[in-house]
């Protein structure tokens, strides 16, 4: 007779939890299958939408190059020479502002005779506040012209040379964020001016004409242009321009009514500082795509809802279970490994002692000696994952006293200095007699000390020094344990601070210990509000450093997590 397959109520739960998962995956899958060619059609006219805008901005800024220039040309061929004198000079540059209205000052600076000649337009010299404006920014021009013209000048050399356009343009900001004026002008070298000679002739425009003429013609010239095909029934495109940080449009073309443009696009040649933007009028690319997708999305997004809330209860108790897993089977290796030496060695000698075997009085002794010093290893190891132990489960409380950290750090050294010297290293400890009472765990202190001292007996060859010392600097007072053993990488010298890590160095894996001290010295320090610093190279030794601040963050008696 088989046995009957019983489920158990867990197991029912589970498999249910499955199915409420599952099928509404395998739903969502057929109906995505079925679906998936209408999705990239309709991604594939967004993207070639976004291909027709950027193609009619780089057409924006070539028009303006284009009209920019027919404009700088007939004035470049007149422009006056630096050697003609101040006069003729001054002259010429009436003229040419009398014959194009469309510039707001003209300029001619000449490095070997450190000159620098500007004209108003006359059309405005009745215009106080344009010829204050103007005047003003003729000065800000002034100021870095003689440093930049060097650097210009070679700019448009080097572009004649290549026969490109040989000229160049300079535009910005001022005023206030809600008064903001644009100024914008273009430099070239006058006819006859010798290679050798730094000249630069300018002529600023209007910015009333830049955006009252110059740009909504070259806007309205490209959104017309019968070359300009975009596809789609949709409302006619409008463009604007507007600062870089300010989305609000300073130029617009006709019917423009407001939105996020689709793409825009920063000029680089004739309008520094002005970005040219593009939309259509009543609706977004976005919308089409929408409209055409609108009911799909309906019916895919209620299925993955319930599929994402199955999937994400699913994940966050398989993540909590697997991570509990991971840490219970790293902490039982390690404390096992640990724990056995010490036990196995203290049972042995106690063994050989019960059953007498010993003749020698000394030997005693020596087994005495033995099984203290591995019972007080076995107790600061018990110490030191109780402590991890409340730190991972965020109990750990720490009671902050005033504390004499001198007399607290001397007295710790005491305790522990027959064992430093029976290991024959050479000891040192420098208290500075100026430490003024700190607000401290003394328990938690004495510890972390303890841990840096027993790392230095451990990792320490034939130089055999270990050095203490406890002094004042600025706002913090500093606990410094020095030894010259095995050293520690610089690679590896953030990670000494994690839990259970332990240095690559063949000697490290061979030596007794659970990888927990450092990581509690340094949870140690940043809970009194300081931190733990390392300074070592291999085969030179270490010097740990336990910065703690003289103002405690916490008041006496209170608990620290």
């Amino acid at each position: 007779m088989s046995k009957k397959l019983r489920l158990t109520e867990r197991t029912r739960t589970l498999l249910t939890l499955e199915l409420a998962i599952v099928l509404p995956a395998a739903a969502l899958m057929g109906f995505s299958i079925w679906n998936l060619k209408h999705i990239q059609r309709s991604e594939a006219v967004q993207a070639a939408f976004e291909r027709d805008f950027s193609h009619v901005l780089r057409i924006a800024e070539k028009k303006s190059l284009e009209r920019a220039n027919d404009l700088l040309t007939p004035v470049r061929k007149e422009f006056p020479n630096p050697d003609d004198g101040d006069s003729k000079i001054k002259t010429g540059l009436r003229r040419i502002l009398l014959e194009h209205p469309e510039y707001r000052f003209a300029g001619l600076y000449d490095k070997k005779n450190n000159l620098l000649l500007t004209r108003l337009q006359p059309g405005h010299e009745q215009d106080e506040v344009f010829c204050a404006l103007t005047q003003e920014e003729i000065k800000g021009v002034a100021s870095w012209l003689p440093l930049e013209a060097s650097k210009m000048v070679e700019g448009v050399r080097t572009a004649a040379e290549k026969e490109e356009r040989p000229v160049g343009f300079e535009g910005w900001w001022t005023g206030a964020e809600n008064q903001q004026t644009y100024w914008n002008f273009a430099y070239f070298i006058p006819p006859g001016v010798a290679k050798d000679r730094v000249t630069l002739g300018m002529v600023a425009f209007d910015g009333d004409y830049l955006r009252k003429s110059f740009l909504p013609a070259m806007m309205k010239d490209v959104l017309t242009s019968k070359s300009i095909v975009l596809r789609g029934d949709a409302n006619p495109p409008v463009m604007m321009i507007h600062p870089p940080k300010d989305s609000t449009p300073w130029v617009a073309s006709a019917n423009w009514d407001g939105g996020k443009p689709e793409m825009e696009r920063a000029f680089t040649d004739v309008f520094p500082r002005l970005h040219v933007a593009i939309k259509y009028q009543g609706t977004t690319v976005a919308d089409l795509g929408t409209k055409f997708l609108r009911y799909n999305y309906i019916v895919l997004g209620a299925l993955s809802l319930l599929m994402a809330g199955g999937v994400w209860l699913t994940y966050r108790n398989l993540s909590r279970e697997m991570t509990l897993a991971r840490l219970k089977s790293d902490f039982v290796a390690n404390v096992s490994h640990e724990l056995r030496t010490p036990l196995a060695l203290i049972r042995l000698y106690a063994e050989t002692l019960e059953l007498g075997r010993l003749m020698a009085k000394d030997k005693y002794q020596e087994y005495f000696r033995i099984i203290r010093e591995e019972s007080e290893r076995l107790t600061a190891l018990i110490n030191n994952i109780l402590d991890f132990s409340r730190i991972e489960a965020g109990r750990k409380e720490y009671e902050f006293k005033e504390t004499n950290l001198a007399e607290l750090v001397h007295s710790t050294l005491e305790s522990y200095r027959f064992q430093i010297q029976q290991n024959g290293f050479a000891f040192e400890e420098n208290i500075s007699g100026d430490i003024p009472p700190v607000i401290v765990d003394r328990e938690a202190i004495a510890g972390s000390l303890l841990n840096l001292l027993n790392n230095a007996l451990k990792y320490s060859k034939d130089r055999k020094y270990i050095g203490v010392s406890l002094y004042r600097s600025n706002s913090r007072v500093n606990l410094e344990v020095q030894d010259r053993g095995i050293g520690i990488p610089k690679n590896e010298q953030e990670k000494i601070f994690e839990k259970f890590y332990r240095c690559g160095d063949a000697l490290v894996h061979n030596i007794k210990g659970s990888g927990l001290g450092l990581s509690l010295v340094r949870h140690i320090a940043r809970a009194h509000g300081g931190d733990v610093l390392v300074e070592s190279a291999p085969e030179k030794g270490s010097k740990f450093t336990i910065a703690l601040p003289l103002d405690s963050p916490t008041q006496p008696g209170d608990a620290m997590a």
